[in-house]
């Protein structure tokens, strides 16, 4: 079995990261090594403990766990930085995409699928809450111009490597990109752009999950793309969602 994937929780409320300790030990993929009440504390124990994720709320005393995460990536770099907080504001995620967070999860996340999110974050992949993703789409609408700077830092070598993600193009030339989509590649990027998950996807077009998987796969292979945060900006810069 693969070492457990070793947990820094950022918070400061104290119920709560006691709580969520409590949850997460009871799957044997996680460790919490160490807890922060503020970015201070938070910054000490990752040069102690380098953990492999680090969930991090954003309303610290202090400073703010989005203007933390630059700091937090340089003291540990092999470390992702999982957004785990209760702002909806859609300033705020893009503000903590921009800084390098690796993922944005809404408090209100099921218990099921914050496990796999920090296993997804760990395995490279950015994830967003699903209620979010709308909103996400909707600040790179009103700022079309706008990048999504994202550094993937390189994993522990007892996980699979993870490539860096590749810049959005440029409109025109990414026009051509979307060229080489199958109809159906099209169909699911719109989807992935509204904020669907793999499931939902799979419901809509009455098709199976795992072949969901595959075609966004084969959409991100052919348009240069690491995630579908990038494939969802991809969309609405292109104006196809």
């Amino acid at each position: 079995m693969s070492p457990p994937i070793q947990l820094l929780l950022v918070d400061d409320h104290n119920l709560f990261r006691r709580g969520l300790k409590a949850l997460l030990e009871q799957d044997d993929r996680f460790e919490v090594i160490a807890e922060a009440g503020d970015v201070g504390e938070a910054l000490r124990c990752v040069q102690h403990q380098r953990p492999d994720v680090i969930l991090l709320d954003n309303h610290l005393p202090g400073v703010r766990g989005i203007d933390a995460i630059p700091a937090l990536k340089e003291a540990a770099p092999t470390a992702r930085v999982l957004m785990l907080t209760v702002s909806e504001n859609e300033n705020d995620l893009a503000g903590a995409l921009q800084a390098g967070a690796d993922g944005y999860l809404l408090k209100t996340v099921e218990s099921d699928q914050l496990c796999e999110t920090i296993v997804k974050v760990m395995n490279g992949e950015s994830v967003i809450s699903p209620e979010m993703m709308t909103k996400l789409v909707a600040v790179f609408r009103s700022r079309p111009s706008a990048g999504l700077p994202s550094p993937v830092p390189q994993p522990l070598p007892t996980h699979a490597p993870v490539s860096a993600p590749a810049p959005l193009e440029p409109v025109r030339e990414a026009a051509a990109g979307a060229d080489l989509l199958s109809p159906r590649e099209r169909e699911i990027l719109l989807l992935i752009a509204r904020g669907d998950s793999n499931k939902l996807i799979a419901r809509e077009l009455d098709i199976a999950e795992t072949t969901v998987k595959i075609h966004v796969q084969h959409i991100l292979r052919k348009l240069g793309l690491s995630s579908r945060v990038q494939a969802a900006v991809y969309a609405t810069n292109l104006r196809l969602a």
